[in-house]
């Protein structure tokens, strides 16, 4: 859907409230750019605030507990009794080499006369605190004073008498270097911050850069696939996700270029097997319509031989439509239980006259106990073709073998002849569309090339396979592998 351009007036002035920047339309790059940029925002503000909320607070921490310490220590060189002049020359002594100022008074309500800034009394040390400071408990007292424009850190320590207060010691240290020294270091702060931001941003758009490559690569080839070409692939860089992806990808275009190809090579075969018999159709419905033949005879032998083509013609069109079928998502194959020696020489019986033509001689070891679960026709199209197959490429007199057997597990059925066998390689392409070990008898003898290409289909959907074993001069051996369904479920 477009977007529309949505105004709004507003004292006669149309304004536009289209957002400028659409966030689902920006690509990639630019989204982790602004995700990186938010993320280290949030995180160096985060850092810049903790850092100044943890360094402050270690430091009143640390000012606090000095006071205490020191003021601790005082307490400790006071016995009892009243204050003596000794005790007031230490600390008076001790206040000179201190960085924090400490002053002694008789009476709490005393210190604020003592401080050099005006305070009330009252609102130095409450009664509540003056009771604290009875039961021997310290005081921690920190402020802003306004006449020096600072927070003041004081520590209050008692000097008790037999449960009576004879005295204060008064530590205080003004805590505003703490925020002179911060507010020094700010500007510091804030260019690291900016040069940490410029040197991570860099890092992070060279690395997505790095990351993102494959994905633009995939997004060009993407198109360029889109056009019918198969053959780019994008370099494997990385074992992650996006190499992953990237890999993924080259074998789809792989797949791709590979059924182009078989598309390719099925239309040309097609094209080549029609060619042949058109040409004969053509040249002798060419030859009677001229009248260009001297007998009767001749014109039958056209004739014939323009049947004869056209028959393989017809063969090969249902062999296509066969196979397309079969090759489809959703093939009806109606399944049920059969005999299948049964099977077997009923389908023999239909290549008596070929077999006594060829003088081959047919061997069967069939155990008739075998039951499988499949279609009768389809079953018996398998067994037709490989025994045709046979057939055709033995060399008179010959000897063709069946055989049955069965396991829990699988049901095994062996055709073999001693022909003229295949190659390693031969054995490679058998089941593929119009493949033929040789071409020249298969066609003299009208084949399609198409014959084994169904027989593995409709293997594949009785869910066996096939198994080839041969040698050059000493022929081959086909085994059907079909699951023993019945035995499979207890039923034998």
């Amino acid at each position: 859907m477009q977007q529309q351009t949505v105004y709004k007036q507003f004292g006669g002035l149309a304004i536009n409230l289209k957002p400028k920047c659409n966030w689902s339309s920006s690509s990639l790059k630019t989204k982790i750019r602004l995700l990186f940029a938010v993320i280290l925002c949030v995180s160096i503000l985060f850092s810049f605030l903790f850092i100044h909320y943890l360094y402050r607070n270690l430091y009143v921490n640390e000012v606090e507990q000095s006071l205490l310490d020191e003021g601790l220590k005082l307490k400790s060189s006071y016995t009892s009794g009243e204050i003596s002049d000794e005790f007031k020359s230490h600390l008076n002594w001790y206040n000179t080499i201190s960085e924090s100022e400490i002053l002694l008074v008789n009476n709490p309500r005393e210190l604020s006369a003592c401080l050099p800034f005006e305070i009330n009394h009252e609102g130095l040390i409450s009664e509540e605190e003056r009771r604290n400071l009875l039961r021997g408990e310290h005081l921690i007292k920190i402020g802003y004073e306004e006449r020096f424009d600072r927070q003041i850190m004081g520590v209050v320590v008692p000097l008790l008498d037999e449960n009576k207060l004879v005295g204060i010691i008064y530590l205080y240290l003004p805590l505003a270097p703490i925020e002179e020294v911060f507010n020094r270091t700010t500007p510091l702060l804030i260019a690291v911050g900016i040069i940490f931001f410029l040197v991570i941003f860099k890092i992070v758009n060279s690395m997505s850069n790095t990351f993102l490559q494959p994905i633009h690569e995939m997004r060009k080839y993407a198109k360029e696939l889109a056009k019918g070409n198969f053959k780019n692939r994008i370099p494997v860089r990385t074992s992650d996700e996006i190499g992953g992806l990237a890999k993924t990808f080259n074998q789809m275009s792989e797949a791709l270029d590979q059924s182009d190809q078989k598309k390719k090579d099925f239309l040309a075969n097609v094209a080549h097997e029609l060619r042949t018999p058109l040409s004969y159709v053509k040249g002798y419905s060419g030859v009677l319509q001229e009248k260009l033949y001297e007998t009767e005879d001749e014109a039958e032998k056209y004739l014939s031989l323009i049947q004869r083509e056209s028959e393989r013609m017809q063969r090969l069109v249902n062999d296509l439509l066969d196979l397309a079928q079969l090759e489809g998502e959703n093939y009806p194959l109606i399944k049920e239980p059969i005999a299948f020696s049964q099977l077997v020489n009923d389908t023999v019986d239909r290549f008596d006259h070929r077999l006594q033509e060829k003088h081959l001689m047919l061997q069967q070891h069939l155990d008739d106990e075998i039951i499988i679960i499949g279609s009768p026709d389809r079953l018996q199209q398998i067994i037709y073709n490989l025994l045709e197959n046979a057939i055709r490429y033995s060399d008179k007199p010959g000897t063709i073998s069946l055989s049955s057997t069965q396991d829990q597990e699988s049901i095994f059925f062996s055709i073999s002849d001693n022909g003229m066998g295949m190659s390693e390689e031969e054995i490679m392409h058998i089941g593929e569309r119009f493949y033929r070990t040789d071409k020249a008898r298969n066609r003299k003898e009208g084949g399609t090339g198409l014959g084994l290409a169904i027989v593995k289909q409709l293997v594949l959907l009785h869910g066996g396979r096939m198994e080839f074993h041969s040698k050059l001069g000493k022929g081959t051996t086909v085994t059907l592998v079909f699951p023993n369904e019945l035995n499979k479920k207890g039923l034998m």
